[in-house]
């Protein structure tokens, strides 16, 4: 059984698509984003499911999502999610649109006294499907086009149960009246906010090997690890795309009156930011 797709990365698509989204009082909605290699985490795909049909939209294609914050914002379609704070935080950061009328799957089962709340073992619980989530196409590299077929087809069947998990997750609420209590955590979720990572000033000494330092070269690591962090953040990479951990502390145990080591790593890196390790070291 084939489960299809609408791929839209044209205007004239997403117009069309929220048409027909519109007309549904229950839409289901997932995102893929990069939380791995960036500072920020970069969104990479919207899906959405209306009952009938998968839409995926690439975000890449659209300074504004247009007629879907409509959809996004409309009181009268419920949007679900699983574990959705995030698709709503990054959505909102990226496109400022707001969010009303949610239900949320893994915060209803979590209500529920669930102890397993992954999107896998719910709809394995409620449903009478199988469903298997492969971890590997999961932590894929979403933002790299063309995506493949394999990562579409994970991405279609992310949102394909989770209108009818909504609807037995709902079931068992009212069952033990629980509903308004669950109706309140949803309202809460839409208000939720993204907020760049902090900075902890304090993080450098939890690299494995700091308390065989020398005071000097913990004060080094610790100018090292402030100016990793605010690299990261001017160029949207993940810190240990930067420099990774075990480096760090090798370059804050070098003497910088000594000629460099020859490890070709460290030489790459002293290649790229030569002009800006050198003060650190120097201090």
């Amino acid at each position: 059984m084939s489960f299809p797709w609408i791929w839209i990365d044209q205007q004239y698509a997403l117009d069309a698509a929220c048409d027909t989204l519109s007309a549904f009082d229950t839409i289901a909605i997932d995102t893929e984003y990069n939380s791995l290699h960036y500072f920020r985490e970069k969104l990479c795909l919207i899906q959405i499911h209306s009952g009938q049909q998968a839409y995926l939209i690439d975000p890449f294609a659209f300074s504004s999502l247009g007629p879907l914050e409509k959809v996004f914002a409309n009181p009268q379609i419920l949007k679900v999610f699983h574990a959705g704070d995030n698709d709503i935080r990054i959505i909102k950061r990226d496109y400022n649109c707001p969010f009303n009328c949610i239900f949320d799957t893994q915060r209803a089962a979590s209500l529920l006294g669930h102890h397993f709340l992954s999107l896998e073992v719910l709809v394995q619980e409620y449903l009478p499907v199988t469903f298997k989530k492969k971890k590997k196409t999961q932590r894929s590299r979403w933002e790299i086009r063309p995506l493949t077929e394999e990562q579409l087809h994970y991405a279609s069947f992310d949102t394909l149960y989770l209108i009818p998990l909504y609807q037995a997750l709902k079931e068992k609420l009212l069952q033990e009246k629980r509903y308004d209590e669950a109706q309140k955590v949803f309202s809460d979720m839409t208000g939720v906010t993204w907020r760049e990572k902090k900075f902890n000033p304090f993080g450098y000494k939890r690299l494995a090997g700091y308390a065989d330092l020398e005071e000097h070269q913990k004060q080094r690591l610790r100018r090292l690890y402030r100016w990793r962090h605010d690299k990261a953040r001017s160029t949207d990479r993940a810190a240990f795309m930067i420099v990774q951990d075990e480096l760090l502390l090798d370059i804050a145990r070098l003497d910088p009156a000594a000629p460099l080591p020859s490890d070709q790593v460290i030489s790459r890196i002293f290649s790229q930011y030569f002009h800006e390790l050198m003060p650190i070291l120097q201090k």
